[in-house]
């Protein structure tokens, strides 16, 4: 079990690293395909990431210990078989199964090969169950059939050529059975995947709610938190990329992130508007209650009413880095400042945390605090509404 269970293991520490770093484009992407945040959609998308990566792993790990591959192994080693079958005839010629006594024919269930075979077939089984998903109609069983074979042709290549040159020679075997198992294994996968897929919601319910979604007025809170978030690592990379480059100061960032607060969540808004760079790729834009563009003061509320609990984070950090040798008269007074600094911010961005679940799980009819003050209404471009 060992041989699976660390290939498996490796797979959920990479998809746990991806799946992270997916989260904001996923969330995006999903925004702006389907008008909401579907967790169906998100399901099958990160079970197909961890069920791909699962059989990559699966296929290739464990690896050698060293590049030079070809060091332990002899000079006739073939890398190759190209005879069909084979696996049936290593199956039965390592039994004692006797054809007339139908009770002997358990013991192919001890044998090696045949676990081998059963381990091939089922390999890229739940691919052809997630091609069925993605097609819908039967009549693409032939391209699910095709695309199951170039992935395992893919998956042999890989093999054959030591992970394309990584080892100087290959440490498994190019098996023409492993084509034949696995893409067999992927049609089958394709023609049960109804019964399957019956247990969840289908694509096409999906695709009915995304309509109606699209054809609504409402801003998902959700969506609008992206937008803000959008905006801020626009600031941040912008700052890496620039000013970052040439310095590591902090008072250099504080006064950029400022800049950047300014410009992208006021000057922008009020030259574009009411759009931002996030609200744009998020589709909507800012208005007043009227439902035309906020005025100056109304987006300067909302600019402040963002800015201030990063301001506050900021500030409360650089006074709580403020070092104090222990004989100092202050040194208590430092201390006992430096836990209220801490208790304070904390229940600052716990509070937020809390406003922003209660605003996501209202679905709208709530807003959230940086809008509420300025009465600014997120309101969904007319070219998607």
């Amino acid at each position: 079990m060992s041989v699976y269970i660390q290939p498996i293991l490796t797979a959920f520490i990479v998809f746990s690293v991806l799946g992270f770093l997916l989260v904001i484009p996923w969330l995006v992407y999903s925004y702006r395909k389907y008008g909401y945040f579907s967790l169906w959609a998100s399901i099958i998308l990160y079970s197909f990431i961890f069920y791909m990566l699962s059989a990559l792993f699966l296929v290739l790990l464990p690896l050698p210990t060293t590049r030079d591959t070809c060091a332990f192994q002899s000079p006739d080693t073939i890398y190759y078989s190209l005879k069909p079958f084979t696996f049936l005839q290593d199956t039965f010629k390592s039994s004692s199964i006797i054809w007339s006594q139908p009770k002997s024919y358990i013991q192919v269930f001890n044998q090696s090969a045949f676990w081998q075979a059963a381990f091939n077939f089922l390999l890229l089984l739940p691919f052809g169950v997630y091609l069925r998903y993605f097609f819908q109609e039967k009549r693409y069983w032939k391209k699910a059939f095709a695309l199951g074979f170039a992935l395992s042709l893919f998956y042999e290549i890989t093999q054959v050529t030591g992970i394309y040159g990584i080892y100087k020679c290959p440490y498994r075997l190019f098996d023409v059975d492993d084509l034949m198992l696995n893409s067999t294994g992927v049609l089958f996968g394709f023609l049960i995947a109804p019964v399957i897929l019956a247990l969840f919601p289908s694509k096409k319910k999906l695709m009915v709610k995304a309509e109606k979604m699209k054809k609504g007025h409402l801003v998902p809170p959700l969506s609008q938190l992206l937008a803000v978030l959008i905006d801020y690592i626009f600031i941040k990379l912008t700052f890496t990329f620039t000013v970052g480059l040439l310095t590591s100061s902090g008072f250099a960032e504080m006064v950029y992130t400022t800049v950047g607060f300014v410009a992208l969540y006021f000057v922008l808004p009020l030259l574009w508007g009411g759009k931002t760079i996030g609200t744009s790729i998020m589709r909507f834009k800012l208005s007043n209650l009227n439902g035309d563009a906020p005025s100056w003061q109304a987006v300067l509320k909302r600019n402040v009413a963002l800015y201030l609990p990063w301001l506050v984070s900021n500030l409360l950090n650089l006074l709580n880095h403020i070092n104090l040798e222990m004989e100092s008269h202050f040194y208590a007074f430092h201390v006992w400042t430096t836990m209220a600094i801490f208790a304070f911010v904390s229940i600052m961005w716990l509070t937020l945390c809390v406003h922003a679940i209660l605003v996501i799980i209202k679905k709208g009819k709530r807003t959230f605090y940086f809008d509420h003050v300025a009465d600014i209404v997120p309101t969904k471009n007319e070219a998607n509404s």
